[in-house]
C-alpha cells in the first residue's frame, strides 16, 4: 500500500526536496510576475464589463459615467500599488498586512486582518475558477451543462501543479501570463493606433443594441447609489495587489527590491489594459446588460429584444471583435488566453494563502501543520485546506459568478484600511527616534502616502459594504467574525497546553512507580501473542498476567486448556463479558489494578499485525485500536503495541525475528529460572 500511493504521489507531486533546496525554489522576478500578478490582471477581463453591466441598469445613458468611475478606480490602485511598495520595504518577512496590523495596531487588529484575508484567499479561487468555466460554458455546451462540476476538477488541477512546488507552478504559469498581457496589451495599442492615427471607427457586434432601463427616473440619491456600486464593483481590480507582500519571502535576493519593483510593474501594467479596454469598449460602442436579463433587455436596433439565442460576448472579446475582426487568429487567440487566465488567476491565492496560514500556525493560531513543508518545500497542507474550501463554495453557490462576486473584496478592502493605518502608526514611532535627515524625509513621505491610502481604502470599504451588504456581502461579514473567534480559541488552547508542559522553578522529576504491572491483552494463543508474552517478560516487570475476555464460552475453555497444555509461565486470567463487549471489561480491570496500587503503573501489551495492504487494515486491529483510543485516557497507564509482520508487509525472509517462538536461545524453563533469581515474579 504505502508503494502504491508513494508511486501516485511522486508522479503526481514529482520527487521530494530535501531542505537545503528551497532556495532553488525562489522566484526571479520574470517569475514572480505571473506567480502573483495573474489574480490582479484578470480581472481585466470582468471589472470594467461589471462597471458596465451595473450602469446598464438605468440605461446606455448612465455609460457616460463609466471613464470618470475607471479613473476612480485607478486612482485608487495607484495609491495602493504606492502604498504596499512601502510595506514590502518595512516587513519583508511575509506577515503582509497580518504582520503590519499585529506589530501596530495589537493582536486582535492583526486577527482581523488575517481572517479577511483567509476568506478573500478562498473567494479569490472560486470566482476565477467559476469565471473561466462561465467564459469557456458559452462556446462549450457541456461545461456550461455541468459548470460545478468543471470548476471543481480544474481547482483540483490547479491544487496539484502548486503542490509540485512553486518554481514548477510558476513556470507553469508564466507562459499563459504573458501571453495574456501581451495579447491584451496588443488589442490596445492596435485598437488606439486604428482610433488615433488612422481615424477609423471601431464598431462592436452589439454597437446597434440599445438597453430597455430597469430604473428610469432616478433620484440623485438613487443614481449617486448606482454609480458607487458601479465603482465598488469596478474595485474587484483590485484583488491580488497585497499577495506581493505576502509573499515576500518567495523573491530572490535583494527580496524587498525585486518584490517592490515586481509590485510596481503589476500596477502599471493593470492600469493600462483596465483603462485601455474601457476606453476601446466605449469606443467601439458595446454594449453589455446583467446575464439573468440580457434576452429582454437588449434590444436590437428594431426595437424588438434579442431573445434567449443570444449570446452576450465578454467585453474583451467584443473589443477584440472590434479591432480585429470577429473570427480573425488574433480574435482566437485574446479570447483563449483570457479564458486561460480566469483560471490562473486562482494561483495567486494559492500562493498567498498557504504562506498566510504558515505565519499564523507559527504564531499558534491556526494548526500548527500548517507551518510544515511538503515534500516539493511547499506548504502543502494550506493548498489542500484551501482547494477544500473553494471546492465547497463552488458546490454550495453552483459556481455562479454573480452570486460569487457578491461576496467579493470586501475582505480585502477590510485588510488594505487596517494595513495601511498600521503603516502610519510604523512611519510614526520610527520618526520619533531617527535623527538623520535623508532617512526623516524619506518616512514623512511613505508616511503621507500610507495616510492617503488608509483613508482612500476605508472610504472604498464603506461604499462596498453599504452597497453589497444585503446582496450577499453580509456571509463575509458573519464569516469574519466566525474564523477570528476560532483562531483566538486555538491560541488559547495552545497557550493552556504550554503553560500546563512548562517546566516550572520548583517542579521537582516525577517519583519513580513503585512497582510495574504488566498485562499482556490474549485473544487467541497464536505467534503475534507468543511474541507479545516474549517481549513483556522481556522488560522484568513487578507483576506479569496474561487477560482474555471470554465471550463464547467454548472458545475460553479452549483457550484455557491450550494454554496449560502448552505450560505458559504467566497466569492467565479470564474476564466475564454477559454482553459480549470486548473493550469495556479490560478498562474496568485496568482501573481496579490501579486504584488497588495507586502510585504503581500499568503496562498493556497489545498484539498487533502489520498488513501490507489497504484493505487489510479493515479486517485487522480494529479492536485493539479502540482499547488503545480508551487506554490512552487512563492515567498511571502505558500502551505498548507488539508488531507482528505479516508475508504481506513484505518481511525480511530468513532473519530470526526478535521475541519470535522459533528464535528463543533458551528454553522456557530456563527464562523463568533467571527470573526467578531476578526476584520477578507473576501474580
Amino acid at each position: 500500500m504505502a508503494k502504491v500511493t508513494d508511486l501516485v504521489k511522486r508522479l503526481l507531486v514529482g520527487r521530494a526536496l530535501r531542505s537545503g533546496q528551497l532556495h532553488e525554489q525562489l522566484l526571479p522576478k520574470r517569475i514572480a510576475l505571473p506567480v502573483f500578478a495573474s489574480d490582479a490582471l484578470s480581472s481585466v477581463a470582468y471589472a470594467p464589463q461589471e462597471i458596465l453591466v451595473i450602469l446598464s441598469l438605468a440605461g446606455v445613458s448612465f455609460y457616460t459615467y463609466s471613464p470618470w468611475i475607471a479613473l476612480a478606480v485607478v486612482v485608487v490602485m495607484l495609491t495602493v500599488v504606492a502604498s504596499y511598495r512601502q510595506n514590502v520595504h518595512a516587513y519583508p518577512s511575509g506577515g503582509g498586512d497580518y504582520e503590519v496590523a499585529s506589530t501596530n495596531l495589537g493582536k486582535n487588529a492583526g486577527l482581523t486582518v488575517a481572517s479577511a484575508l483567509l476568506v478573500d484567499y478562498v473567494l479569490t479561487v472560486a470566482v476565477s475558477v467559476a469565471n473561466g468555466v462561465d467564459y469557456v460554458g458559452a462556446t462549450i455546451p457541456f461545461v456550461g451543462q455541468h459548470k460545478p462540476a468543471v470548476a471543481i476538477a480544474i481547482v483540483i488541477l490547479l491544487t496539484v501543479v502548486n503542490l509540485r512546488g512553486i518554481r514548477e507552478s510558476g513556470a507553469a504559469f508564466a507562459v499563459p501570463t504573458y501571453a495574456f498581457m501581451i495579447s491584451v496589451l496588443g488589442l490596445i495599442c492596435w485598437g488606439g493606433f486604428r482610433l488615433l492615427v488612422l481615424g477609423e471607427d471601431l464598431q462592436a457586434p452589439s454597437a446597434q443594441f440599445t438597453i430597455e432601463p430597469e430604473q428610469t427616473d432616478l433620484t440623485a440619491f438613487a443614481a449617486a447609489f448606482l454609480i458607487l456600486r458601479a465603482f465598488s464593483t469596478g474595485c474587484a481590480a483590485l484583488t491580488g495587489v497585497e499577495a506581493i507582500s505576502n509573499g515576500v519571502p518567495a523573491f530572490r535576493k535583494p527580496k524587498s527590491k525585486n518584490a517592490a519593483t515586481t509590485l510596481l510593474m503589476m500596477g502599471l501594467v493593470a492600469i493600462t489594459m483596465f483603462g485601455g479596454i474601457i476606453a476601446l469598449g466605449l469606443a467601439s460602442g458595446v454594449k453589455v446588460a446583467e446575464p439573468s436579463v440580457v434576452a429582454e433587455d437588449l434590444l436590437r436596433p428594431d426595437g424588438t429584444p434579442v431573445g434567449p439565442e443570444y449570446y452576450q460576448q465578454p467585453i474583451i472579446s467584443q473589443v477584440a471583435d472590434a479591432v480585429f475582426g470577429g473570427g480573425s487568429l488574433p480574435f482566437v487567440v485574446i479570447s483563449a488566453v483570457t479564458a486561460l487566465i480566469l483560471f490562473l488567476a486562482a494561483n495567486t491565492a494559492f500562493n498567498g494563502f498557504p504562506v498566510l496560514g504558515s505565519i499564523l500556525a507559527q504564531d499558534r493560531f491556526l494548526p500548527r501543520q500548517l507551518h510544515t513543508r511538503g515534500d516539493r518545500l511547499a506548504f502543502s497542507n494550506g493548498i489542500i485546506i484551501l482547494a477544500l474550501g473553494a471546492c465547497l463554495l463552488l458546490w454550495g453557490f453552483q459556481a455562479d459568478v454573480s452570486r460569487l462576486l457578491n461576496l467579493y473584496i470586501v475582505g480585502v478592502f477590510v485588510s488594505f484600511t487596517l494595513s495601511q493605518t498600521g503603516m502610519v502608526i510604523h512611519w510614526t514611532r520610527h520618526l520619533k527616534t531617527e535623527t538623520d535627515l535623508r532617512l526623516r524625509h524619506q518616512m514623512h513621505r511613505s508616511r503621507v502616502i500610507n495616510a492617503f491610502g488608509a483613508v482612500m481604502t476605508g472610504m472604498v470599504l464603506i461604499v462596498v459594504l453599504l452597497t453589497k451588504f444585503l446582496v450577499g456581502a453580509w456571509i463575509v461579514v458573519i464569516a469574519m467574525p466566525v474564523l477570528f473567534l476560532m483562531m483566538k480559541g486555538i491560541r488559547r488552547h495552545y497557550d493552556n497546553v504550554a503553560a500546563e508542559l512548562e517546566l516550572t522553578g520548583d517542579f521537582e522529576a516525577p517519583m519513580l512507580p513503585a512497582r510495574n504491572h504488566a498485562i499482556v491483552l490474549v485473544s487467541k494463543l497464536h505467534k503475534p501473542t507468543m511474541r507479545a508474552l516474549a517481549y513483556a517478560r522481556a522488560t522484568r516487570p513487578s507483576t506479569l498476567e496474561a487477560v482474555t475476555v471470554g465471550v463464547e464460552g467454548e472458545e475460553a475453555t479452549r483457550l484455557r486448556e491450550e494454554w496449560e497444555r502448552r505450560g505458559i509461565p504467566v497466569p492467565l486470567k479470564m474476564l466475564s463479558s454477559p454482553y459480549r463487549e470486548i473493550t469495556q471489561p479490560i478498562l474496568d480491570y485496568v482501573k481496579t489494578v490501579r486504584r488497588r496500587s495507586p502510585r504503581d503503573v500499568v503496562t498493556v501489551f497489545i498484539p498487533e499485525y502489520v498488513v501490507g495492504h489497504w484493505w487489510e487494515h479493515l479486517l485487522h486491529n480494529q479492536s485493539a485500536l479502540r482499547l488503545k483510543a480508551r487506554l490512552l485516557f487512563k492515567p498511571g497507564v502505558m500502551v505498548t503495541s507488539v508488531p507482528w509482520q505479516l508475508h504481506s508487509a513484505d518481511r525480511l525472509q530468513g532473519r530470526p525475528e526478535p521475541f519470535a517462538p522459533g528464535s528463543v536461545r533458551r528454553p522456557w524453563h530456563q527464562t523463568v529460572k533467571d527470573e526467578d533469581e531476578g526476584n520477578i515474579r507473576t501474580s
